[in-house]
């Protein structure tokens, strides 16, 4: 197989994303998707997902450690993507976000690109565009990191 360039990192390179959401079946999609050996051939990397149901908490977390990619749900209840993307400016290693919502129309895009967010994923998800999306993410952060 032909491999993309741009796309070759190191094989044991651990990518950490953050999922908030308090929707649990958010997390439970994501896993499932996170677990698949898909990611590893496209990006050659090792994948993570950590999860967090509450902005404060997710927060916390970014505190810790670094995370280079945040999948953020639009409505946090309390909170929105909005005050996510304000809290991760104050995040060494500024994290990339990337909304995630039921209602992904246009206007959420171009607000959420306008406003600073990496990208807009609409749920229900799809596998292959959360493996893009993230993938292209992941390497846009290592390169501006």
């Amino acid at each position: 197989m032909k491999k993309s360039p741009g796309i070759e990192t190191n094989p044991t390179t651990r990518v950490t994303v953050l999922s908030v959401s308090p929707t649990p079946d958010d997390h439970t999609w994501l896993r499932q998707i996170f677990s698949k050996s898909k990611w590893a051939e496209y990006t050659h990397s090792q994948w993570s997902l950590t999860t967090s149901r509450t902005l404060e908490s997710a927060v916390a977390t970014l505190r810790r450690s670094t995370i280079p990619i945040v999948l953020c749900e639009a409505d946090l209840l309390p909170g929105t993507w909005r005050e996510m993307l304000e809290a991760l400016r104050h995040v060494s290693n500024l994290p990339l976000l990337i909304v995630t919502s039921r209602l992904a129309d246009e206007h959420l895009w171009a607000e959420a690109l306008n406003l600073g967010a990496y990208d807009v994923l609409a749920k229900p998800f799809d596998e292959n565009e959360v493996v893009r999306v993230v993938s292209l993410a992941w390497l846009h952060w290592k390169d501006h990191a």
